[in-house]
Order: C-alpha cells, then structure tokens, then sequence
C-alpha cells in the first residue's frame, strides 16, 4: 500500500517537518559523494553498528571508538534514493498534520526521541549485530504512531498495485497504520525466528511507533489542539 495523501487539513506551515527532510536529504547527497567503499565506511562511522557498544573487543578490532554521535546520525542517513525517497514520502504524508499538534519546536524533540525509542528497541533484538542501521524510518514510525492516536477518524488515499494495475481506494488512518504495524511485527517474529533479521529494521520501526503513540499525550492535549481527538470528520477536507 502506497499512501497518496490524506484528509486531515494542515493549518499551520510545517517548518520541523522541511528542515528534517532538507537534512536527509543533504546527507543523503553528502554520503553519495563518496565512493561505494568510503560510503560503506561513513555508514560504520557513523551509523549504529550495535557490536561497536556491546563488544568492545570487535569494535577495537576494527579501530571503532566509543562514540555516541552515531545514536543522532544514524537517523539521516540513507542506504539509497529509494530508501530515501519512500521515508521522505511517508514523513510527508503524516507528519505536517503532527506538527500542527506540537508545535514546530515540540516537534523536532518528539521526532528524536520517537528515533531513540526506535533504535534503543533494535538494539535489543540485535545486541551482536555487526551490521550498521541507518535511516530516518524509526523515528518516521513514531510520528505514524502519533498520527494514529490523534487522528482517529482520517483517511488516507492510497494506491494498492494488484498484478500491475493501479487501484485507489480511501482507507481509514487506522486500518492503514495498524495494518502497518501489524506488517511490521510479523515480519520482525519471521525474521527473528529464521535468525536472519535482513537488511530491515523491523522492531525499530515496532519501537518507534509505539513511542509515538504513547509519547505524543506528553506534547500535546485536546485543550492545546481542538483539531486532535476529534471524532467528527465534517471538519476534514481533500487536499
């Protein structure tokens, strides 16, 4: 499923969300500047290799120090132009109408820690992993998750390929984010009981999302934002 856009109108500029996408996006062209073997260096630099943390042996082996940049770089990276492209696409769709509730500065904190929370639960599922995790999707969930408890009665118009042919159908944010989520899980439990958790941080973006769902009560109320909460779809317009 490929979400277009959805009913839920913007009303104020979401300023968080540009520059976010503005700093993928230049470290994105940043990293393409360097050659495939000096990328995949720059992605052991500074992405989270979870082996660099819990073994030190490994990690001096491969003359990898202690540094904890990485934990905030690792979210603005990206491993290619679709990578980039589908999480820039999915911070778009969900994440101007979270602004709108938070605030732009509020939102610039809530999206980190939605990011923390998300790596902090692949590390958990991958405390020996050699391999490193980059990309924006983490915190990207927890803004989805956000999105979920705020507005309950949204919809998103997607696009639904079926054996090469288009199909546009209006799904309510629920159903598409839980059934999101639900992905997300079995494909973690897959992952996991093969041993083999491939190159898709599954339980991160599990992590980051239910961060956002239960984070967001901390930066915003009904009282704050009378559009959040609200049953009512009258006030929902296309745009």
């Amino acid at each position: 499923m490929i979400p277009l856009r959805d009913n839920v109108p913007r009303r104020t500029t979401p300023v968080a969300v540009w520059i976010v996408i503005g700093l993928n996006v230049a470290a994105f062209l940043f990293s393409e500047s360097f050659t495939e073997q000096g990328r995949v260096a720059l992605f052991y630099v500074l992405g989270v290799v979870p082996a660099r943390y819990f073994d030190p042996a490994w990690a001096q082996v491969h003359g990898l120090g202690t540094s904890y940049w990485p934990v905030l770089t690792h979210m603005f990276l990206h491993s290619g132009w679709w990578h980039l492209i589908m999480n820039m696409w999915m911070l778009w769709i969900f994440a101007d109408n979270v602004e709108d509730a938070t605030g732009h500065v509020g939102f610039a904190a809530f999206y980190l820690l939605c990011g923390l929370a998300a790596l902090a639960t692949h590390l958990v599922f991958n405390l020996d992993a050699k391999v490193p995790v980059v990309g924006a999707s983490g915190a990207i969930a927890g803004i989805m998750g956000a999105y979920f408890v705020l507005y309950p009665r949204g919809k998103v118009y997607t696009l639904i390929p079926i054996f090469f042919l288009p199909w546009f159908v209006l799904i309510p944010a629920p159903f598409f984010l839980g059934f999101w989520f639900l992905i997300q899980i079995l494909s973690g439990l897959a992952g996991h009981a093969a041993g083999q958790p491939g190159g898709v941080a599954w339980w991160a973006h599990v992590g980051g999302f239910l961060a956002g769902a239960v984070l967001i009560r901390l930066f915003v109320s009904p009282k704050s934002c009378p559009s959040c909460y609200n049953r009512d779809t009258r006030h929902y317009e296309w745009r």
